[in-house]
This record gives C-alpha cells, structure tokens and sequence, in this order.
C-alpha cells in the first residue's frame, strides 16, 4: 500500500506537469486513489455498520445485511495518504514543483521518524532539505538528543503512568468509583498529550540526527486561552493546518456568508474527528469542539468588555488565566468521547460525575492517594512547570547557552528519570491506531 500510494502520486504530480489541459482531472484521480485506499482499509466497515442501524429504523426496510472487507489497517496510512494528497495539491497550484527523483520522493513520503504518527509533512518544506549536504554539527546532533530524551520522557514515565489509572475507570466506567472517574478525565488530557508530543518530539530529535528538521507539531496546547487558539495555534499543527490548506480555505473558510462559515468550522471538525477514528465518538469529540468554536466566534464581544472591567484591560494576568483554565476544561471535558470506547460509555462517565458534584469534595477527603497516583500528581507540574518556562523562552536556548557540566547534569537526570520512573512495558502510542 506504500509503494501503490508512493507510485500514484509521483506520477500523478509528473502527469499533471505534463498535461497541463488535463491537470485537473489528474488530480482528481490522484485524490480519489490515494484518499480512496484510506476510506476502503479505515471507514468501509464503519459506514457499513452505521447504514445498517439506520436502515434497520425503517419498519419497511427489514433486516439489511451490508458486506465488510474487514482488512488490517495498514502502519501509518492516515498519515501517508495525507502527505501525498497536499503533495498532489501543492504541485497542482504551482506551490511546488514535481519531484523527478523517485527516491527522494519515496523518503519523503517514507520518512521512517513520522510515517507512523506524523508530522503530516509538506513536500516544499521536506524535499529541498534532502538536495542540501548534511553537517552534523555538535548543536545540532546535542539538540536532537536531548529533544529524543524529552520525548520519551513523557512518553514512559508520564503518559504511561497515567495510563494505568486511565484504562482501569474507562474499562468500566459504570463501576468505577466516581473519584476514579475525575481522576481518569484529568489523567487523560495529560495522558494524550504526553503520548502524542513525546512521539512528535522523538521523531523530530531523530530526524535531526540525519540532518532533517520536521516542523514542531505542539506549541505548550493547555496554555491556550481559547479552543481556537488551541487547535489553530498549539495541537497537532501539522494536521490543523493541513486541514486549513486543503479543505476549509477551498470551501470558502471565513470569506463567506456566515452561516456557511459556521457549517466551514463544523465542517472541518467533525472530518477531522472521523480522521482520528472510524466510530461515532471521534465524530461527537470533533462537532463538540467545532461546537465550541462556535460559542466562541458569538461571546467574542463579551470577552471584550470582561476584558475592559479588569485591571490591564485585555491583558489582564487575571482574566488570561481564566481563560486558559476554562479551556483546559472543555477540552478535557471533550477528551471524554476520545477516549471512551462507545457514546454510551462517555455519557456513563459525564452523567456519574455530573450527579456527583455536590459530594465531590468529601469524596476526594477520604480517597485513599497512594504513592503512584500522588507521583503523577508531582509529575503532571513538573511538565507545567516545564511548559510555562518553555512558553516564556525556548528551553534548548536555556541549555544552550549552560556550562557543559550542566547540560551533561540535565542530559543524566532525564536518563535517571527514565530507568526510575519509566514504565517500560512497551504500551503503544495512542496515535498508532488512527
């Protein structure tokens, strides 16, 4: 499937060059193979499931038995197909010329640091990389090292940590003390995050090792004071804006009527929420936060005017920290339906921890924290610490600039927070299976 998808569009981009009379119809074809394979391997079985509920609503229709292909999901094809889609794109604007060298083409589409979970890269900012000489200067390969580490530091001493806790309140959320539930809803954000920017992170730092930069997918996300600025500015870059190019502009994005701006932003969410999953719950996480998009564009002015009652007006330290802790909770809150393996087992937790919030306080009095939960506390801060300091000034530039006997000191306490702390139990990433 790599090799199909790497051969479509390599010469699909040429043909399009070639053929200039027919170059639309070339990049047609090109979008429908290489979007075509990954609809037939991810969502075929999805859609089929959900077309036979639907039918079966219908007391004429009777029972409706629709077939499935039932093939594995190929390693990585979210990701690909997505690389050799803006690629196609790209070189049919004109952004980009077509790439002639097939190896070059096929490393960039095969790159192995991202193939698995991205980033989704762009051919203009990847292939030119691969025409100039590799150096392998000191800077670069000690950032690349310490980028590895940090990575997989959140990896297996966080994120796998608060897994634990995770799976063991989603795996029955209807038995599970309600305590357990919070801490879940909590554990997760964190969780995801961990998982997904230390992948990013240890692919970027491999890249540079062979003289690649990969574009920074995550930008401190919690520290965002709005969904917008969230999903625009700070998660998963390389797909927010993959979306932006190739699908919210094309429909008109925002220099249209309002209410087809309004369907534009839930448009683009609930497709990238089904991107995330063939299920209904990736379709419920992307309309809710479209959802919140929404609610944001209609309270803008209201933000305003709170703004202009607090001291430092829009700036106000006060209201910048509401705002993000406001929107930490409803991404939280939105993680719910991520995460849960069914609707109905996201609403169990949503309805157990809204029937609860009254008790709450007392029930965390006697919850019993033991040493692993109360570590993942103290880890959870020290990443906010981490991220705040690294909001203010990036942190290899703190490094940079130390003596060497304190770079080598932050290099051995990551490596010793591995082997202490690491939970080494070879747990995937939560981005392998989209």
């Amino acid at each position: 499937m790599l090799l199909a998808i790497t051969l479509v569009s390599y010469l699909g981009a040429l043909a399009i060059r070639g053929w200039p009379a027919r170059a639309r119809a070339i990049l047609t074809a090109g979008i429908l193979i290489d979007l075509g394979a990954l609809i037939a391997f991810k969502y075929v079985n999805f859609l089929s499931a959900s077309l036979e509920r639907w039918l079966g609503l219908i007391p004429s229709a009777g029972a409706v038995a629709l077939p499935e292909l039932n093939l594995l999901l190929p390693a990585g094809l979210s990701f690909y197909t997505f690389s050799a889609v803006s690629y196609l794109v790209d070189v049919y604007r004109g952004k980009v010329e077509p790439e002639r060298h097939l190896g070059h083409f096929a490393l960039y589409v095969a790159f192995f640091p991202k193939i698995f979970a991205g980033p989704i890269e762009r051919a203009r900012t990847f292939l030119p990389q691969l025409g100039q000489r590799v150096a392998f200067p000191a800077d670069r390969m000690a950032e690349g090292l310490y980028l590895f580490l940090w990575g997989l530091f959140k990896k297996v001493v966080i994120a796998d940590r608060l897994g634990v806790f995770v799976d063991a309140a989603y795996g029955m959320p209807a038995y599970a003390p309600t305590v357990d539930l919070v801490v879940a809803v909590y554990f997760y954000a964190f969780q995801i995050y961990c998982d997904f920017s230390g992948y990013t992170d240890m692919a970027r730092g491999m890249a540079r090792l062979f003289g690649i930069d990969l574009m920074e997918n995550f930008k401190r996300p919690y520290l965002a004071k709005s969904a917008g600025e969230f999903w625009g500015q700070r998660w998963h870059l390389s797909l927010a804006t993959w979306f932006r190019d190739y699908m919210y502009i094309p429909m008109g994005g925002s220099r249209v009527a309002w209410p087809r701006y309004y369907f534009n932003l839930m448009a683009v969410f609930a497709v990238s929420g089904l991107w995330h999953g063939a299920g209904w719950t990736f379709v419920v996480w992307g309309a809710l936060n479209g959802l919140y998009r929404w609610i944001e564009l209609v309270t803008a002015r209201l933000w305003g005017r709170l703004g202009g009652w607090l001291p430092g007006a829009k700036n106000s330290p006060l209201l910048g920290a509401v705002r993000i802790v406001l929107t930490f909770h409803l991404i939280a809150f939105a993680w719910i339906f991520f995460r849960a393996p069914s609707i109905a087992a996201a609403w169990t937790v949503i309805t157990r921890v809204a029937g609860s919030l009254t008790m709450l306080p007392r029930m965390f009095q006697a919850y019993r924290y033991g040493p692993e939960l109360v570590l993942s506390v103290i880890l959870i801060a020290f990443l906010l610490l981490v991220e705040a300091l690294d909001e203010r000034k990036d942190l290899w530039e703190r490094v940079r600039v130390k003596p060497t006997a304190i770079r080598w000191a932050y290099a051995y306490l990551l490596i010793f927070g591995l082997l202490i702390f690491g939970k080494w139990g070879l747990a995937q990433f939560i981005y392998m299976q989209f």
